[in-house]
């Protein structure tokens, strides 16, 4: 069974799960129940659990946070279909303190822009794979599961710290 765990961030709670595999599979701001609902109805977590994966995780957040870590290296499991791994890969080379507007990434993977926001909206892996970093193409921050507040927040504190 998976099993997650919140962490306290400078943005609010981020709650991880990983699977039995040592992967992670599940990233929200938010509790436990957020996370529920954002890997599928009916998921089992177990809450509180503890993991390898997790505490590399908690480790890798916190150096995130205080400016001194620019990429993650876990492993990760999200959920998705071909095309959306393929965008997930585009987001992940995406630098840090750097945007790309969803039509830049669709002119790169041949598609339209839509399909990347649905691609970027169905991220499990939030923050770890950084659909943050994604941007209309006025500079407008729409389109984040966790709100343009948070997006915001985000953008503003790698650009600090890039």
């Amino acid at each position: 069974m998976p099993v997650c765990q919140t962490l306290k961030t400078p943005f609010g709670n981020l709650t991880l799960a990983a699977n039995g595999s040592g992967e992670i599979m599940g990233v929200v701001f938010g509790q436990a129940a957020a996370l529920r609902a954002r890997l599928g109805a009916g998921r089992e977590i177990q809450a509180g659990g503890d993991a390898p994966v997790l505490r590399q995780a908690a480790a890798q957040i916190a150096e995130y946070f205080s400016g001194e870590r620019k990429r993650f290296d876990l492993p990760l499991a999200p959920a998705g279909t071909p095309f959306q791994r393929r965008v997930r890969r585009e987001l992940r080379k995406i630098p840090f303190g750097e945007t790309r507007s969803y039509g830049d990434i669709a002119r790169k993977l041949k598609t339209s822009a839509r399909a990347i926001g649905s691609a970027c909206g169905a991220n499990t892996v939030a923050l770890l794979v950084p659909c943050h970093r994604v941007i209309a193409s006025d500079g407008g921050l729409s389109g984040f599961a966790f709100g343009p507040g948070t997006k915001a927040r985000l953008l503003a504190h790698e650009r600090k710290n890039a």
